[in-house]
């Protein structure tokens, strides 16, 4: 149980840094005759890779929750305005997709089917043969 829970504060705390990192990073651009959100595209697929990884790793959605609570409430924080007035986050096209992405990416990653189970093998009934109907 202990180990569970020490799990779960690591991985709160590995969304809180991918959130942060990626807040930080978001608004960097490469202009190569058209203007091109490296640091956006970077942030998103980090953070949909972490939490796509997780989701194919665990049986279950908490520990993929869990980041994504982590990453979330770190991109919140840092969407306020600092005590000296700057804003890590600002209203602008970039900005709002950073605040709306993960969201949208953790509810579908989350909401995301098991498929795993459908990819088992069936198990035979007794006394039938695996590839046969039962019938002699």
């Amino acid at each position: 149980m202990l180990s569970r829970i020490a799990n779960y504060v690591l991985l709160f705390l590995v969304g809180a840094v991918v959130g942060a990192v990626g807040t930080v990073a978001h608004q960097a651009t490469v202009t190569w005759g058209v203007t091109i959100p490296l640091g956006l595209i970077g942030s998103l697929a980090a953070y949909t890779a972490l939490l796509v990884g997780l989701r194919l790793l665990g049986r279950n959605r908490i520990p993929t929750l869990v980041t994504a609570v982590g990453a979330i409430l770190a991109i919140l924080l840092f969407s306020q305005k600092s005590a000296g007035g700057s804003v890590l986050i600002p209203n602008n096209l970039l900005g709002q997709l950073w605040l709306a992405g993960p969201i949208v990416i953790a509810a579908i990653v989350l909401a995301w089917p098991d498929l795993s189970k459908s990819r088992r093998p069936a198990v035979a009934p007794a006394g039938t043969s695996a590839g046969g109907n039962g019938l002699s």
